[in-house]
């Protein structure tokens, strides 16, 4: 970290970098959070004010990238843009709910397990792009309200997620700057998923499940449809399929055999891609692969590009390592305390504004802990207990995980509004809750 008197020497009139770092991050955070600008905008403009006020120079600021955050979110949403094409997600949406008979309650159950299957091996934003359109087009079909299914799969996807290393941009963030495996994840987080996400189901049936009821007639409809048709391209299948595989064990060997989430990842995506146009002639190929990468959500991965590098400047500031301070001096330092504060800090904070910018400024803050912990090694509870908060935390209102404000934008085209409050005053008790089982668990597991 640079000294303060040499970030002095380089920010504009010999500004204070610590209060200059901290105005410029506060106003990316508020109009982040306020919605009124694009969020990548927002992030983009807040770096390069970072970089032109002289808190950071260009070198430092490209260091704090986290570029295997970056790759991974890439390759896998390069993957997902070409499998989509085959039509397996539709095909797993309908099959589903045919197996329950097109009953209501079952659809509602089914979709909901497979969205959190799908969030847990995919991403959760990925999977509500491919969920909620087939759950709109079944409920359309049921005549029933869409809204307790989108509510389901909503708190199904944000759960599911939290279980895995790519299952929410949280957990890749985490697992990047501690270089921690997909199967780290899956050994500490996946064990819990399962009562947290059997309780919400529990909760949605007294709420819901019990009144929901739809005509044998729309049945009979659902029953009719032909999941087979969905699959478009049968070759492309099996080819996406052959990859995702490779990818999944390249994440669960990647310890042995030495390599990043991101590069199995890329290495993945560019695999898909020669596979899909290999037969294509140089004019088709640069069609198809100018469409894949239109697919690619390029405002999540600029936004993140701007977030590094406004974190960076506060860290280089300096303000991190005040903000750790007190954290440690209002928490004795007490590792049991720390942990639970820290995740239900996060999960109140990820519910009020995206979990995503909150992740970004906490994993300095923690890093910076090490040396009252005696070491790195020592920080593990509270690197699980801030994924825990802020994956589960982001359930609890319209804006504490992208995948919501995806779900909503869906429902409202589809002329189903989901409103910010009525959500905001069944999912935030309903996200305490599971806040309350990850902290037993939490506790049990590593504070004893």
């Amino acid at each position: 970290m640079h000294g303060e008197n040499e970030l002095a020497a380089q920010v504009i009139f010999g500004w204070d970098p610590l209060w200059v770092s901290s105005i410029l991050f506060v106003a990316t955070y508020a109009l982040i959070v306020s919605e009124k600008i694009n969020r990548a905008i927002v992030a983009g403009l807040g770096a390069a004010l970072m970089v032109s006020l002289g808190v950071l120079n260009q070198q430092t600021a490209i260091s704090g990238i986290d570029f295997n955050t970056l790759g991974l979110l890439t390759g896998m949403m390069v993957i997902v843009a070409i499998t989509r094409d085959s039509g397996v997600f539709q095909y797993v949406a309908v099959w589903s709910a045919k197996k329950v008979r097109a009953s209501p309650w079952g659809i509602l159950l089914t979709l909901s397990l497979v969205t959190a299957v799908f969030s847990s091996l995919l991403d959760n934003v990925t999977t509500v792009l491919l969920v909620a359109p087939v759950t709109l087009l079944i409920c359309h079909e049921l005549k029933i309200n869409p809204y307790p299914f989108l509510f389901a799969e909503i708190f199904a996807s944000n759960i599911g997620g939290t279980a895995t290393l790519i299952g929410d941009p949280p957990n890749i963030m985490i697992g990047s700057a501690v270089n921690l495996s997909f199967n780290d994840f899956l050994f500490n987080l996946a064990p819990i998923i399962p009562l947290i996400l059997a309780v919400t189901m529990g909760i949605i049936y007294l709420v819901w499940g019990r009144s929901m009821y739809a005509s044998d007639e729309a049945r009979e409809r659902i029953m009719n449809f032909r999941e087979r048709e969905a699959i478009t391209d049968v070759r492309l299948l099996k080819q996406s399929m052959l990859v995702l595989a490779l990818v999944m064990t390249g994440f669960v060997l990647a310890h042995p055999l030495n390599l990043q989430p991101a590069t199995i990842a890329m290495f993945g995506g560019g695999l898909l891609l020669l596979l899909a146009n290999f037969k294509s002639t140089p004019e088709e190929q640069s069609e198809e692969v100018h469409r894949t990468f239109a697919n690619v959500e390029w405002i999540t991965i600029f936004f993140f590009i701007g977030l590094f590098i406004s974190v960076k400047g506060i860290e280089e500031a300096g303000v991190l390592r005040i903000l750790a301070d007190l954290v440690i001096e209002y928490t004795g330092g007490d590792m049991v305390v720390m942990s639970l504060a820290i995740l239900w800090v996060s999960a109140v904070a990820s519910a009020v504004v995206d979990n995503i910018p909150f992740v970004a400024t906490m994993i300095p803050v923690i890093k910076s802990m090490a040396p009252t912990f005696g070491g790195a090694e020592n920080l593990m509870p509270l690197w699980w207990s801030l994924a825990l908060g802020a994956c589960l935390g982001g359930n609890g209102s319209l804006v504490g995980a992208s995948a919501n404000l995806i779900v909503a934008g869906f429902a409202e085209r589809a002329g189903h509004r989901i409103r910010f409050l009525p959500f905001m005053l069944m999912a935030f008790p309903m996200m305490l809750l599971s806040i309350c089982i990850a902290s037993v668990y939490v506790y049990f597991r590593y504070l004893q």
